[in-house]
């Protein structure tokens, strides 16, 4: 299983809608002859857009996959050769892959758990395989599967505001596992030994910095005040980076920070722990899988080690950050190919591997989440009315 992806920060529940408060205005105004017209234009307008760029990003994404497996690929290995690596294993070697593919997909259960009191383990089955398989099939897939989310906890009574509270955290602990695997893993083949100096002071500097961000994160739980501080200096840096590309400056971001201390502290104080192992165990499981196919097709330790696979794999996860394809189709298949290749395993054994885990963690997420989806739209056991699922003092309750 790719590890879920980062949803997007929500709005806040309870928080006033701009856009209501924007046509209330409206409403108050005399009313020209033209002013609905108008407004029904714009809004063809936009639709017209939204759907232009969702075309024309699934043309991208078709177009780079085939470029990928067509075009570059072949240039690895022969179709023959990766097959044949692929055959070579055995009954026991494909049994082992599989018992090690569905662990892995168990394992960001226990996140969802962990960020979200009251959840149970088979509703973060459903929820969280139905919105990996969204976000592994369709474009921009991601804000999808974000919705599907919500809508499965608001059928299940957790309020809007614990359920943005759970997509958060959990969105902001796989980000903080996708910036540190990288550091931990250069920093590893530093240490064990590895040529060059350069990677020594790219781990220890990349190091330092994803200390400098968590520290910057507790400072903003610490209180309400520093939370206001630095959102504000935050929003400064993101306004300065947006002026080159004329777009406005952001705004309400020492609020925004404000909130989400005040709905997080009391859950981050119990449960960080936990949430922190649970998130580890997620990416480490994917990680895993990808080693036991290198070794089940035949690429030793001799020939790359598992410092060097760690490596490879945390870079090519930072791909999946930045959603040019679903679930970066293409992209991560690539950059592993050629990250690993390089190090020297066998070009064949190598793609061969590399395909297998895909298959195991990327294609086969995609059924089991259509089945779960199914089995939601059917079950109705679990279904509450809103706001009713069981309370809890580690997450203030909203509408």
């Amino acid at each position: 299983m790719t590890t879920p992806h980062l949803p997007d920060i929500p709005a806040s529940p309870g928080a006033p809608d701009s856009s209501a408060q924007v046509s209330q205005e409206r409403n108050n105004e005399p009313e020209g002859d033209l002013a609905p017209s108008l407004t029904t234009e714009q809004a063809e307008k936009a639709k017209r857009r939204a759907r232009l760029r969702l075309v024309l990003s699934a043309l991208f994404s078709i177009a780079l996959v085939v470029l990928i497996f067509w075009k570059l690929l072949p240039q690895f290995a022969s179709l023959s050769d990766i097959w044949a690596s692929i055959t070579a294993m055995t009954w026991l070697e494909l049994t082992t892959l599989v018992i090690a593919a569905l662990w892995n997909l168990t394992t960001y259960w226990f996140v969802m758990v962990a960020t979200m009191p009251g959840l149970t383990y088979p509703q973060a089955a459903v929820v969280t395989q139905s919105s990996t398989a969204v976000a592994n099939t369709v474009p921009a897939g991601g804000a999808i599967g974000i919705a599907v989310s919500y809508s499965m906890y608001d059928s299940w009574g957790f309020s809007r505001s614990r359920s943005s509270v759970s997509l958060l955290v959990s969105g902001i602990w796989n980000n903080f596992a996708k910036l540190g695997l990288p550091i931990l893993a250069l920093a590893l083949l530093a240490f064990s030994g590895g040529p060059g100096g350069g990677r020594l002071v790219a781990g220890l500097a990349g190091l330092a910095g994803l200390i400098g961000a968590i520290v910057i994160f507790s400072l903003m739980l610490r209180t309400d005040e520093l939370a206001r501080r630095i959102g504000s200096g935050l929003g400064r840096v993101a306004s300065a980076v947006r002026r080159p590309f004329g777009r406005p400056p952001v705004t309400g971001w020492d609020h925004a920070t404000s909130k989400f201390r005040s709905r997080t502290i009391r859950l981050l104080r119990a449960r960080w722990h936990w949430i922190t192992l649970a998130t580890l165990v997620s990416h480490l499981s994917l990680y895993f899988v990808l080693l036991l196919c290198l070794r089940h097709i035949g690429v030793s330790n001799s020939q790359v080690s598992w410092i060097e696979v760690l490596v490879v794999f945390s870079f090519a996860r930072l791909l999946t950050a930045i959603p040019f394809t679903p679930g970066g189709l293409g992209l991560v298949e690539a950059a592993l190919i050629a990250g690993i290749s390089g190090y020297g395993g066998s070009n064949a054994d190598v793609a061969a591997a590399v395909l297998v885990f895909r298959a195991l963690t990327y294609v086969l997420p995609i059924p089991i989440g259509v089945v779960t989806y199914l089995f939601w739209k059917r079950n109705r056991s679990w279904r509450r009315a809103p706001g009713t699922a069981p309370r809890t003092d580690l997450v203030p309750e909203s509408a």
